[in-house]
């Protein structure tokens, strides 16, 4: 039997876990997170992590399932939203999946390759080699032997260039070909897929630059100090090379100032934004809806009593 689970997609700020829960008010909904930042315990403020009473009243899955010194593959998401999809489905209930993390949404949604094992030593070489020539070179190579990956990456998005490169450096093949070659069956979910789109982009940067300053005034800075003295973190661990806490780490190692680095986390944060939309206009069959119109969640209800009945 197919299955039904709802896809509520969108840029950073876009209003997701306020429109996600506003919908558990309407639908027998289960939030499951589609957050590469929000799986790690002890990452609060600069995630944006919803509060622990919110989580109380409307729990979500995937939240706080890792600590972050550990990593968090978009395989093991797959794992993880499969199992609380039929989880969730077992009961009559509707999987909810929110959240901005578009390649969790397309691995989920199109399959995931079994990609080569990670090699150290291989991956040592290319940190070496970005900090004599800088992440834009590093991104520049990989244009040359993968256009497809490096098209959807920023310059200076460091880990997902060095995962695409060690990749091919390993098993000789592009990184695209193995997802192409992805053998993850997904045809037993109906996936249901919501986009927030907030337009002009204008209002989206002013809700991301709001966002960001309340992070700081809500005590970013100590949570950041807290994790930086942990002896089992540093700043190239995944969780600390995201966006905002990759700039404030700098700032607390000396190299920028506290107003560059919220400056470089404020142009970091538009910009994955900016590469959220981009993949959102390559997804097929969306339901698009501004958040901020003043009947859009009963747009998207109607919508959804559509496609769910």
């Amino acid at each position: 039997m197919i299955s039904k689970a709802v896809l509520l997609m969108g840029p950073t700020a876009s209003g997701k876990t306020d429109l996600a829960i506003s919908l558990c008010k309407r639908f027998p909904c289960d939030i499951i997170s589609v957050d590469s930042a929000l799986v790690y315990r002890g990452m609060d403020i600069g995630t944006a992590k919803p509060n622990a009473e919110t989580l109380r009243r409307t729990p979500h899955q995937l939240i706080d399932i890792r600590d972050p010194e550990q990593s968090y593959s978009a395989g093991e998401f797959v794992r993880d939203a499969r199992a609380a999809i039929e989880a969730s489905s077992a009961i009559g209930r509707i999987p909810l999946l929110a959240g901005g993390t578009m390649m969790y949404f397309r691995a989920l949604t199109e399959g995931i390759a079994d990609l080569p094992v990670a090699d150290k030593v291989v991956r040592d070489e290319i940190d070496g080699e970005a900090s004599d020539r800088g992440w834009p070179a590093m991104h520049a190579e990989l244009l040359r032997v993968d256009p497809d990956v490096a098209a959807r990456l920023s310059p200076n998005d460091s880990q997902r260039i060095q995962r695409a490169l060690e990749v091919f450096r390993i098993s000789g093949k592009p990184l695209s070909v193995w997802q192409r070659e992805s053998s993850v069956a997904t045809g037993d979910i109906d996936f249901i897929k919501i986009a927030l789109q907030i337009e002009p982009r204008k209002v989206l940067h002013d809700r991301i630059e709001r966002r960001l300053q309340q992070m700081i005034e809500g005590g970013f800075e100590d949570e950041m100090r807290i994790l930086r003295a942990r002896p089992d973190l540093n700043k190239d661990c995944s969780a600390m090379r995201s966006v905002g806490y990759r700039q404030f780490w700098k700032y607390l190692d000396g190299d920028y100032s506290r107003q560059e680095a919220s400056d470089r986390a404020l142009y970091a944060t538009r910009q994955l934004a900016k590469r959220q939309l981009t993949w959102l206009r390559s997804e097929k069959s969306l339901f698009c809806a501004d958040p901020l119109e003043a009947r859009a969640i009963d747009t998207i209800s109607a919508h959804l009593t559509g496609k769910l009945g």
